[in-house]
């Protein structure tokens, strides 16, 4: 194995992969360390959030990658390609998911450096995703925990660690915004009758459904996906924020200074393809920045126990990626 020349100190031409949702808002947190240039690209999904997040900056599309689509895989490899014919990187980065297999070995047999920083909500292990690419061998790895952190998957400070929570003094009657994320093919209907049974879901609440969005009679007002600020706007306007457990929305929340509900979806209940949003929701809850539920758990209780904390981020040591791209860790 040898060493990129490539130096950290040095603004760099990046590749920037990620998968709309949760991966594209850890990048986007991520890249100031990784010095890109604004001539670097990013390649994502079209979506709401990735429209308005990386607004002015130099970016392509790629049809929907699903959850284990090897089709669309190679479908987002196809356009990735033609992009690497006929530019230069100077490295390429992602955090998943499965945008990430499709991007990053192609990019390091085009001899462009590349790094693969496995999601914060992969706790246990890395995912699907990050086994993949690293059984190429050919991709330098990273992890945010310490606990599966190896000579291969290298580890770097978790984008949680900063955040904190303390009391708040609640609104009576809490209004909400329920978010369900925008993952397409999965249902969170438990989530959508559990905040319903609570009985304080009224005119004042805000749903954005996602895949669920054909459910009907709900009070309040309903959309399918939101844009980034539009999503920013209803979390300050509500007393308290009920969440999936994405990754991309926790960490908005709490930049927001917002103490969320969040409810994972299940593999269980066909909610997700695995229980990653389970651990990701557990870390939250540990780390006192969350409370973290399942779905039949959710009732007013907890509500009216959210609305009476906030978050503050207490950050003031940026993420370390490390001195240089490797070319590989095989």
């Amino acid at each position: 194995m040898s060493d990129s020349p490539v130096k950290k100190a040095s603004p760099r031409k990046l590749l920037l992969v990620a998968s709309s949702g949760g991966h594209l808002a850890e990048l986007d947190r991520l890249v100031p360390e990784l010095h890109a240039t604004p001539d670097s690209l990013w390649v994502t999904f079209d979506t709401p959030q990735s429209r308005s997040l990386l607004a002015g900056r130099r970016r392509i599309h790629v049809p929907y990658v699903r959850p284990r689509d090897i089709v669309g895989v190679a479908r987002a490899a196809a356009v990735i390609q033609r992009v690497l014919h006929h530019e230069n990187f100077d490295g390429a980065v992602s955090t998943g998911a499965a945008i990430a297999v499709a991007a990053l070995p192609l990019a390091a047999a085009h001899g462009v450096p590349s790094l693969y920083i496995e999601s914060v909500s992969r706790v246990d292990g890395p995912s699907l995703s990050g086994r993949i690419i690293a059984a190429t061998r050919l991709v330098s790895l990273r992890t945010q925990y310490a606990s599966w952190s190896s000579d291969r998957w290298k580890l770097q400070p978790s984008i949680l660690s900063t955040f904190h929570s303390e009391p708040r003094t609640p609104a009576p009657r809490p209004s909400l915004f329920v978010t369900l994320g925008t993952i397409e093919g999965y249902r969170f209907d438990a989530l959508i009758d559990a905040v319903l049974r609570t009985g304080l879901a009224d005119h004042r609440t805000v749903w954005q459904l996602g895949f669920t969005a054909d459910r009907v009679g709900l009070p309040g007002t309903i959309h399918e996906q939101m844009r980034y600020r539009d999503f920013q706007q209803a979390a300050q306007d509500a007393d308290v924020v009920i969440t999936h457990a994405g990754v991309g929305s926790l960490l908005g929340l709490l930049d927001l200074g917002i103490y969320p509900v969040l409810v994972s979806r299940r593999i269980s209940r066909n909610e997700h393809v695995d229980d990653h949003q389970h651990q990701i929701s557990q870390l939250a809850g540990r780390l006192g920045v969350a409370a973290a539920i399942d779905a039949p758990e959710l009732d007013a209780a907890i509500i009216h126990a959210a609305a009476r904390r906030h978050v503050y981020n207490a950050a003031a040591d940026s993420v370390r990626l490390g001195e240089k791209f490797e070319e590989g860790d095989g």
